[in-house]
């Protein structure tokens, strides 16, 4: 079993990723960032996301995302790159 976080999650693109990893069966969901939604109720921006009803939007930072096996990173434009950096190898 992989832990998978992602970062950007409150968005479109965050929101099918999501979808698409809770539907895999070799997969645990880690840490869901989401910068300015941190706190807030994943079910409350993504109401199709029902198996993740008991999760909150977590703050973006490379120390929460760390603890994953991948993160996949949907953050706006130029955004990436600095938490990508910041990333442990």
């Amino acid at each position: 079993m992989k832990r998978i976080s992602v970062a950007g999650g409150s968005g479109y693109a965050g929101g099918e990723l999501l979808r698409l990893l809770l539907a895999h069966p070799e997969v645990e969901i880690a840490t869901i960032a989401a910068g300015s939604n941190a706190g807030q109720r994943i079910v409350d921006l993504h109401p199709n996301l029902a198996g993740l009803a008991h999760r909150s939007f977590e703050a973006t930072s490379a120390g929460a995302l760390a603890d994953a096996d991948l993160t996949f990173l949907a953050l706006p434009h130029g955004e990436s790159a600095a938490i990508a950096a910041e990333m442990p190898d």
